[in-house]
């Protein structure tokens, strides 16, 4: 059980799952409770999407070890999974087992919800994470892109399953409300942070690599421009994010979210680990340097997501919502 649990990468499956569960109930939830609005999915919707969304993605870490058994065993062969503690063939079957169960999680609460865009896109990602697999992630940055755009697509999903109810439900009134706006704005601003993060530690890990990809030869960024100018696309999509967070901090946020608070954490929680992260790029120069960055940006996903109880803490504060239903904070 251990090495399956290995294969999957539970602590990432972790992280997606807390991903889905926060976007729920700290970010979509209380900005519906703003408007004096009851939530839209209820626990076992809820339970549904997140089983969905962790079922599909440990399908796809399963078949992507099942394609990558080569380049392990040249880049890892002391850790890797497949070919050293389980065989391909368990993997291949791992891979049928996990994404059927998510597909169907997918499909049931899409039609639970009455939503064909959500069902589409839980037949259409496990697809698109095969063919990553098989092909695409040795390509030149194509790869890359995938990946980062099914991390963003995992948190736009929360925001879909929420407004398909809300339609239903208000029809042409929710559209005289900021309430949608609201919704888009703080589930899209999450997927953009998701989809540069990602995007940010792939190229980090193509680096890390290297040696195996080249051997097969892949056309990753290293590879095609060499280490050094992809430290530079590297160090610009960290000022690209920073930017972006000081955009949306300071020029974007609503009077009752910008404030103190909000700008210590994306000084202290964010530009900061940036600035480290950054800095471990400049100064790397062995595998293991850049396995250092790779886990320090995932890291940094990680405070991320966290700002978002810093939203519900403000909201809760502002507007007098009770904190996971327990107090109200005086404002």
């Amino acid at each position: 059980m251990k090495h399956y649990l290995e294969l999957i990468r539970w602590k990432n499956l972790l992280i997606l799952a807390l991903t889905l569960f926060l976007m729920q109930y700290v970010v979509v939830n209380p900005t519906l409770a703003v408007y004096g609005w009851q939530p839209m999915l209820n626990t076992y919707q809820v339970l549904l999407m997140i089983l969905a969304g962790v079922m599909i993605a440990a399908g796809g870490y399963a078949v992507n070890d099942y394609f990558d058994v080569k380049i392990d065993a040249i880049n890892r062969p002391l850790t890797r999974i497949v070919g050293r503690l389980i065989d391909r063939q368990q993997a291949i079957l791992a891979h049928q087992i996990l994404t059927a169960v998510g597909v169907v999680a997918g499909l049931s609460l899409a039609v639970w919800l009455r939503s064909f865009t959500l069902g589409v896109l839980y037949v259409f990602v496990p697809g698109l994470l095969w063919f990553y697999s098989a092909s695409y992630k040795r390509q030149f940055f194509i790869g890359n892109i995938i990946v980062a755009f099914n991390a963003a697509l995992s948190i736009i999903i929360v925001g879909m399953a929420n407004v398909t109810p809300l339609e239903t439900t208000y029809g042409e009134l929710l559209h005289h409300t900021p309430v949608l706006r609201q919704l888009y704005a703080w589930t899209l601003g999450y997927a953009i942070f998701a989809f540069l993060c990602t995007l940010l530690r792939e190229i980090i890990k193509d680096v890390e690599d290297e040696t195996g990809d080249r051997e097969m030869e892949c056309h990753t960024l290293p590879i095609k421009l060499g280490i050094n100018k992809t430290k530079y696309i590297l160090y610009s999509l960290i000022v690209v994010i920073i930017a972006l967070l000081c955009l949306v901090n300071f020029l974007w946020l609503p009077f009752p979210i910008k404030g103190s608070l909000s700008t210590r954490y994306l000084i202290f929680g964010l530009i900061i680990p940036f600035l480290v992260l950054a800095y471990l790029l400049f100064t790397a120069k062995r595998k293991n340097d850049y396995k250092s960055a790779s886990s320090m940006s995932k890291f940094i996903m990680l405070l991320g997501l966290l700002y978002s109880f810093i939203y519900y803490f403000l909201l809760a504060k502002q507007y007098g919502i009770a904190l996971f239903g327990l107090f109200v904070l005086q404002s």
